[in-house]
């Protein structure tokens, strides 16, 4: 297992390096909105290809927030616990999470594959498919249920020194 946890740990930060890159080209559109509305032009496909960008950078971001804990999380129960306790706590959660992604994978997967077969567009003038956005959401889904097996399985660190407080 120690093999998939090191995987699922590369696959996470490649995602989140596209995440990245998709954010910044949205930061970038709408920095160029900004400053072509300015100059008295307009645009009518900018505002919606940004939101698309986002929409897909944060699903994709999700499996490495969960690699890094990145995610809110109220972990006041945990810091209590003997570390052996707190480390079952960490499983329990774990598989509720990956419960609940494997289920919205499949959820989302059923809404972009019929988005696909209708043709699905928005109403803006410019009418791009839906289905490409939404296709983020069942691979983020599918990607950070990956990433809660690996969490799992991933070897616990030595348990460090009590300190003397």
């Amino acid at each position: 297992m120690k093999g998939f946890v090191s995987t699922m740990d590369r696959i996470a930060i490649a995602a989140a390096a596209v995440a990245a890159v998709l954010l910044a080209a949205a930061a970038l559109l709408i920095t160029w909105m900004v400053i072509w509305r300015s100059m008295g032009n307009s645009a009518w496909w900018e505002i919606e290809a940004a939101v698309y960008l986002m929409v897909m950078s944060l699903f994709l971001a999700s499996p490495y927030t969960l690699k890094t804990n990145g995610h809110v999380g109220v972990d006041l129960l945990a810091h209590y616990l003997p570390p052996e306790k707190a480390r079952r706590l960490q499983v329990a959660v774990a598989w509720v999470g990956l419960a609940t992604c494997i289920y919205l994978a499949w959820a989302t997967g059923v809404f972009t594959f019929e988005a696909f077969e209708r043709g699905d567009r928005t109403e803006s003038t410019w009418a791009p498919l839906k289905w490409p956005l939404y296709l983020a959401m069942p691979v983020g889904f599918v990607l950070t249920a990956l990433q809660y097996v690996a969490e799992i399985y991933r070897p616990v660190p030595g348990a460090a020194p009590e300190s003397a407080a």
